[in-house]
């Protein structure tokens, strides 16, 4: 229904909703949404033109909302990345339609018409209080974890050991050039 980019918003909108008491790196944000942070920054940069989020600049800088959350609606965010189109006139381009649209399309855009109401009654606020706690969708992460602590690898495992015929990457000896 929404494009994934209009998803990557709410995630990154509901992650500072959750945590308003400082500015977020998009790295920070990145990880706390499972959002690529190349495409994470873009979006960003979006609900900033947008003026739904604010960057601070700085040491302590990155990302904070700029209303609170129970005064943004869903429908804002979405809107401000990709809109929600609804169907005015025949997508088919069928000139027997006209401007009246065939029940097909009218039940359709009767469908989008409804979610677009859902989001626009939705708060931020509402969705930044609701938890996930689905296997599917592992979003909110309280924090990433940490990763473990790299272990050393014995001699007699290591790659280089057992010769290039084991690692494909080692170099091999040149061959010398028969006179």
């Amino acid at each position: 229904m929404i494009s994934i980019t209009a998803e990557y918003a709410l995630r990154a909108v509901v992650f500072l909703a959750r945590q308003p008491d400082r500015a977020h790196t998009t790295h920070s944000v990145a990880a706390g949404t499972h959002v690529p942070a190349g495409y994470l920054s873009k979006v960003l940069q979006a609900l900033t033109r947008a003026e739904l989020i604010a960057s601070v600049r700085g040491i302590y800088g990155g990302y904070q909302l700029v209303r609170p959350p129970a005064s943004l609606s869903a429908l804002e965010v979405i809107n401000a990345v990709d809109p929600i189109r609804r169907i005015r006139k025949c997508p088919l381009g069928l000139s027997t339609h006209g401007e009246r649209l065939c029940p097909l399309h009218r039940k359709l855009d009767y469908s989008i018409a409804l979610a677009e109401e859902a989001f626009a009654t939705t708060s931020i606020a509402e969705l930044a209080a609701e938890s996930s706690e689905s296997e599917f969708c592992p979003f909110p992460v309280a924090a990433p974890p940490a990763a473990p602590a790299p272990q050393a690898t014995p001699r007699s495992e290591s790659p280089r050991s057992n010769g290039p015929a084991s690692n494909p990457r080692a170099r091999r000896p040149k061959r010398k050039k028969p006179r």
